[in-house]
């Protein structure tokens, strides 16, 4: 791995430590570069458990707010024992960033287990941005 995505893997254990999760105890923690900046985000769960956000979603948020919009690459860290990919909601708000770059996705656990891929491979078929763009009349 490069020096780069060693990198996010920490910013993700980091912020993987500070996850609020009283109900799953399942936490997450994502780091994503952009812009040649690093942001982080952890899971934070609500009582009314479909409102609660996921960590790359919060990464995202970050990364916005950092005023940055393009995804160069993103960790993902769980202590699952199989590296645990983003769900569906977070592979489309990945997506909307990510369509021009195609990022690297890479999955890791505290156990030091990693699997990678393209964030394409992770959501065939995406609808996103460019589905936006007007067709030819016809």
């Amino acid at each position: 791995m490069s020096a780069q995505t060693e990198q996010l893997v920490m910013a993700a254990t980091t912020a993987r430590g500070k996850a609020y999760v009283p109900y799953s105890g399942f936490r997450v923690g994502a780091a994503i570069l952009a812009g040649g900046g690093v942001y982080a985000g952890a899971n934070v769960e609500i009582a009314s458990y479909p409102i609660s956000v996921c960590a790359e979603r919060n990464a995202i948020a970050a990364m916005i707010m950092g005023g940055e919009r393009r995804i160069e690459e993103v960790v993902v860290v769980t202590a699952a024992g199989e590296p645990t990919t983003p769900c569906g909601a977070c592979r489309q708000a990945l997506w909307e960033f990510g369509s021009e770059t195609d990022p690297i996705v890479t999955c890791v656990t505290m156990g030091g287990r990693r699997i990678s891929n393209r964030l394409s491979e992770l959501l065939p078929g995406a609808f996103g941005p460019s589905s936006f763009r007007p067709q030819p009349a016809g």
